[in-house]
């Protein structure tokens, strides 16, 4: 084995035509894109919900407004600001708006439990936050030291267009759940639609620069605990800019139309959807959930130019397509990630759209995109693609990650490169375990071929990665572990057609008790959020241990697999 600390990059020679070597450290900040997609597209659709249009000189006064209005609710430079939103007009306005003022944007998953929410709180501690009326219960009854100065109150129905408001207010069954579903009334709180009103912020109000804190983005890590990405506005406008240098072949200006089907509290939703379109003066087209039906319907007009996803989505909109007889023609890029993409998808969602579909690869510690296939003929189906213009990787030993395992041989992946974080918020030790020489070790066993395609072929890490999100196995394990009747548990990922890996716990009984896994899983329901409760609940003797007590997940995973498959 050799050290190596500046590694050739073989892969830049199987990049597609147009896309470079290498990029130029990006400038200003995230705040820069919306301006100069407002000075050169201004009359240019920026957002899309339910038929509803936003330009972007209305989306930029918005962000202005609204950044006036926090400011006069006491948000100041540097002070963490937590969004709780689905996707609607709201979200990117107020992502902006809190940037705009110099603040640290947290996003979070608004279907959390009260739990999972107050969690992330408890560790960073903002007092300003800006919350879907749905949620804003949850946040007013946290315990006092918690409690959050400046909850501003969003109905993302008001972004709806009047007749589809006034459709949500018809006496009859349909309208009232859909209604309920969206929008809860609420007191306490500030409005959103008094922000929006405020007079704009002075152009003189100073502006954050590229090095600022831009993001704390929540990530289960490479160790399975929780905890914030802190990214600048460096790592995100890097990212951004290295998403456009990937797909040449897609203009910039009000040909463009992005789909926001992935959540934007995710990483990867959050980069592709909000700040990679916005660059682009792009419309668009927001979705508060995945439904083929909405989207189709969308499509029929304003087909998707670059579409992100994860393969259980571009199933599904594939199957919906044919079955209602929806061109997807148009559909120029469509990006998936999260979990393995099946060739036997690719074929025919290519066949139906006449672009690309391609797999890429990232981690929220990198904002999160650090690998993808080329959209040129010479896409690798099996592998997560080529490291992008300007990330530099080496596979090396996991147990000697300063040592490069011969070329061709499995190892850790690690990575640097403008869009690698610099570490977790307010954790000092879990940062310095996953850098070694200022290389992020990824904990993910890949190959690299000659051509510089990336296969990953094995998880250091225990996460589970379902439908696109992160599990943390002793999260799930420890919410088992306060059901009476369970003495023991471990928490494993089993594949899955549908969703790349399924939750499935294996659990020991109480001596002398007996069980009800179905009361298991509904007592997990009261603690877990839905995506991360066990699928399946196998009932077992004993778990295998280390000598030191650690359960093997590694062989209860095996033994699952044996006991599922009979092979």
């Amino acid at each position: 084995m050799t050290t190596i600390y500046d590694p050739p990059r073989p892969w830049t020679a199987s990049y597609a035509e147009g896309v470079p070597e290498d990029l130029a450290p990006v400038e200003g900040s995230l705040v820069d894109i919306v301006d100069a997609s407002a000075a050169d597209y201004p009359h240019a659709v920026a957002l899309q919900f339910f038929g509803r249009t936003t330009t972007y000189r209305s989306m930029h006064d918005q962000i202005e407004r609204a950044a006036a209005g926090l400011r006069a609710q006491g948000v100041r430079a540097g002070d963490p600001v937590a969004i709780v939103l689905p996707n609607c007009p709201q979200h990117i306005v107020a992502f902006y708006a809190i940037l705009r003022l110099g603040a640290v944007v947290i996003e979070h998953n608004p279907l959390y439990t009260p739990r999972e929410l107050r969690k992330q709180f408890e560790d960073h501690g903002a007092k300003h936050a800006i919350v879907w009326s749905k949620v804003v219960k949850t946040v007013q009854e946290f315990p006092a030291d918690l409690a959050v100065t400046t909850l501003v109150s969003v109905d993302i129905t008001k972004a709806m267009p009047f007749g589809t408001r006034m459709a949500l207010k018809l006496p009859i069954a349909k309208a009232r759940e859909s209604r309920e579903a969206l929008h809860e009334r609420v007191t306490g709180t500030v409005s959103w639609d008094a922000l929006v009103r405020s007079d704009p912020l002075p152009g003189s109000h100073p502006r954050p620069v590229t090095d600022d804190l831009a993001l704390i983005q929540y990530t289960s890590g490479t160790t399975g605990t929780p905890k914030g990405a802190a990214l600048t506005h460096r790592n995100l406008l890097s990212n951004a800019a290295q998403a456009r240098a990937w797909v040449p072949s897609i203009v910039r200006g009000d040909g463009c139309v992005v789909y926001a089907v992935l959540p934007m509290f995710h990483a990867y939703g959050l980069t592709l959807c909000l700040t990679f379109a916005m660059s682009m003066g792009a419309r668009l087209v927001l979705f508060p959930r995945f439904d083929p039906d909405m989207v189709l319907a969308v499509t029929k007009k304003n087909p998707a130019t670059f579409l992100p996803l994860v393969p259980p989505i571009a199933d599904r909109l594939l199957k919906a397509a044919k079955e209602k007889g929806v061109s997807l023609a148009g559909t120029e890029v469509a990006i998936s990630g999260a979990m393995a993409l099946p060739h036997d998808l690719v074929v025919p969602f290519e066949a139906a759209s006449g672009g690309f579909l391609v797999e890429g690869y990232g981690l929220s510690e990198c904002s999160p995109v650090l690998m993808a296939n080329p959209v040129a003929s010479n896409r690798m189906p099996g592998t997560v693609g080529l490291p992008l213009p300007g990330t530099e990787c080496r596979v090396v030993d996991p147990d000697d990650p300063t040592q490069d395992v011969p070329a061709g041989e499995r190892g850790e992946l690690v990575v640097r490169g403008p869009q690698v974080f610099g570490g977790y918020y307010g954790k000092p030790e879990e940062t310095q375990a996953v850098f070694t020489n200022g290389w992020f070790r990824t904990g993910d066993i890949v190959t690299i071929d000659d051509a510089g395609f990336v296969r990953i072929v094995d998880r250091i890490k225990e996460l589970i990665i379902t439908g696109g999100f992160n599990v943390a196995p002793t999260e799930v394990e420890n919410a088992l572990r306060q059901h009476p009747q369970v003495e023991d548990v471990a928490v494993v990922g089993l594949p899955s057609v549908h969703s790349g890996e399924e939750v499935v716990a294996a659990i020991v009984v109480a001596s002398g008790e007996e069980i009800d896994v179905e009361a298991v899983r509904e007592f997990a329901r009261g603690i877990l959020t839905p995506y991360k409760v066990p699928r399946r609940i196998f009932v077992v003797d004993e778990l295998p241990k280390s000598l030191i007590g650690k359960v093997l997940r590694r062989q209860v995973r095996d033994r699952l697999l044996t006991l599922t498959t009979g092979s």
